[in-house]
């Protein structure tokens, strides 16, 4: 291709991401959701909760399903003033008791609606609410209210495998992980730093 015809090719394109720029005047907090059955939900929305922190913005993570195992990414994020709130009960397959696992889950919902409602929070995540909901361990439509009606400026993210299809018509932004090869699909270890 021709010096000119790059030349040409990238101002058109220029002039397309320019015109939807101009064309993007809303300002609010945004729904995001990170589902699928691919790896690199959560690590996709600690990578917005850091990205949040470096512009000082104010974080908090409530986190459904983990467990009381090291986390780099709270040892991290705490130390910007990042509230975590954990289920803390672990993977719902080890527990096998319906009853605690609702009870737990609706403990740290609590902490989820408050912050949901918290103006001073910027960016709230809900790691793996989706399976909270999908179990039967959380109303649908409570989680549909409390974020309907949090602050106007308030992001949130919502993580987990098989999102509801409600939240996925509400949602702002929808990123669906895709697995193509694992590495635990070939016997490798899960490892710290890596996988969590």
């Amino acid at each position: 291709m021709s010096d000119d015809r790059h030349q040409q090719r990238q101002q058109r394109l220029k002039e397309q991401v320019d015109a939807r720029i101009a064309a993007a005047t809303e300002v609010r907090g945004i729904l995001m959701v990170f589902t699928g059955n691919g790896k690199g939900k959560t690590t996709a929305a600690f990578g917005t909760a850091v990205r949040a922190c470096g512009h000082h913005q104010r974080v908090g993570v409530i986190q459904f399903i983990k467990g009381e195992w090291p986390n780099g990414e709270r040892n991290l994020l705490e130390q910007h003033g990042v509230e975590f709130q954990v289920m803390a009960t672990g993977f719902t397959w080890d527990t096998q008791n319906r009853q605690t696992d609702t009870e737990a889950c609706l403990a740290v919902w609590q902490h989820a609606r408050r912050m949901l409602a918290d103006s001073s929070l910027d960016l709230v995540i809900l790691d793996e609410i989706t399976y909270m909901v999908s179990m039967d361990y959380l109303p649908l439509e409570a989680l549909i209210t409390a974020i309907s009606q949090r602050p106007s400026h308030q992001s949130v993210i919502v993580t987990g495998r098989g999102c509801h299809r409600s939240l996925i018509e509400m949602a702002d932004t929808v990123t669906e992980m895709r697995p193509v090869k694992h590495a635990f699909d070939a016997g490798i270890q899960a490892q710290q730093g890596i996988d969590w």
